[in-house]
């Protein structure tokens, strides 16, 4: 169970901070929802209490962790499926994930091939999207804005190449 002023990661959504716990009735049913401000966008999110163990709701990184993650970003680009096909749907399961090195990882290869060889439109929307998540994460965990977040991302990948 979560409380009011906890961050949290939310898969394939991504980070924020828990402002209030309601009960909705939502199609006739009452339910308690952690209210969940992100820190990009000013969006909320309402998740239900009941599914967050099936949804795979965690606690945000610690400071020993974000380290890991920037070295997952300086790292060499992994062995990837040459199909389009074959690549999407491997870098999706690692986004479902949630695990936050795995979206690294996704972020780092992609940036690498895009410089390489150019992105297909729906792997420009994938690494638009895994990038965003990873930002939500390190701006709570480091206590940067938005585009500060996105900035270090940018140089520990391109710190690799």
């Amino acid at each position: 169970m979560f409380n009011i002023g906890d961050k949290i990661v939310y898969p394939m959504h991504g980070a924020g901070i828990i402002i209030a716990i309601e009960e909705k009735e939502i199609l006739g049913e009452k339910r308690k929802y952690y209210i969940m401000k992100m820190p990009i966008g000013d969006m909320r999110v309402m998740i239900p209490v009941d599914n967050i163990e099936e949804i795979g709701i965690r606690e945000i990184i610690s400071d020993k962790e974000i380290k890991e993650v920037f070295n997952v970003l300086k790292g060499n680009i992994t062995k990837m499926p040459q199909n389009w096909n074959r690549r999407y749907r491997l870098n999706m399961n690692k986004i479902r994930s949630g695990n936050v090195f795995e979206i690294a990882s996704v972020v780092r290869n992609l940036m690498i091939r895009d410089k390489q060889k150019g992105l297909s439109t729906g792997e420009r929307k994938m690494l638009n999207s895994a990038k965003q998540m990873l930002i939500s994460e390190i701006v709570l965990v480091v206590g940067r804005n938005p585009e500060e977040a996105e900035e270090l991302i940018e140089e520990a990948v391109n710190f690799s190449n």
